[in-house]
């Protein structure tokens, strides 16, 4: 098992301050913070969870070179021109698939987990997928959506996460589709994600990794749905 030990209370902190200095002089001077309470424990907890999952979804990966998201922001061609993110956040994904998120990418579904100044969350899914994308999830969907559902209504599932995040869900069923399918209502989904909140508390423990992982294993039949739906197959052991 990775080393990791949890979060200190400076990973947050150091958010919250970056939030009121967001400059390159300010993070310089407290760049050895980022790394020792953000950085490194972010590492561990990638190598912590790519370790359980390896038991029981062996096709998801965590890495810590490629797993953690920049803090760096792409300021190219933002009005905002504030060079850092005031979060960390990392992307555990299908091996086959690749690392690449969203609408530039085409990569499946995996776990993602998100820590700033004052909240963190775990969340698993397909966020913004390109459109061959969106389209092959569609159409799985006009054929299948009642295993969907059947998933998204598991009495654990639903207790742990509730409903399918509607950030740019459409107002109408897209083009294409009739909006009498039955299932209708999850053609209007542009991303299948779903989640819950982290409580400060649980960031400063170890057993953050049981507790992240006991998550993944609940969305895991949803994680593979999406995936088996985009083209990536689920895998019986470490490839």
């Amino acid at each position: 098992m990775a080393d990791f030990h949890g979060f200190s209370r400076a990973a947050q902190r150091f958010f919250r301050d970056l939030g009121k200095n967001n400059n390159k002089a300010w993070f310089e001077r407290n760049r050895p913070i980022y790394e020792e309470a953000v950085r490194e424990p972010l590492k561990g907890l990638v190598e912590a969870l790519d370790v359980r999952l390896g038991a029981f979804a062996p096709e998801i990966t965590g890495d810590p070179k490629r797993s953690l998201f920049r803090i760096n922001r792409d300021i190219r061609f933002s009005k905002d021109k504030s060079p850092y993110k005031t979060n960390a956040g990392c992307w555990l994904y299908h091996r086959g698939a690749g690392r690449g998120v969203g609408q530039e990418a085409e990569g499946g579904a995996g776990y993602y987990f998100h820590l700033d100044g004052r909240s963190s969350f775990i969340a698993g899914g397909i966020w913004m997928p390109s459109r061959p994308g969106l389209n092959k999830l569609r159409d799985t969907i006009t054929k299948d959506g009642a295993a969907l559902r059947k998933i998204l209504g598991a009495p654990a599932f639903k207790r742990r996460f509730g409903n399918l995040h509607e950030e740019s869900r459409l107002t109408r069923v897209p083009r294409g589709y009739s909006p009498d399918h039955p299932a209708a209502d999850l053609l209007r989904y542009q991303s299948f994600t779903v989640g819950r909140d982290v409580k400060a508390s649980e960031l400063k423990t170890a057993k953050l990794v049981d507790r992240l992982a006991a998550d993944m294993k609940v969305m895991l039949p949803f994680v593979r749905w999406l995936n088996k739906a985009v083209g990536f197959k689920p895998a019986a052991h470490r490839y």
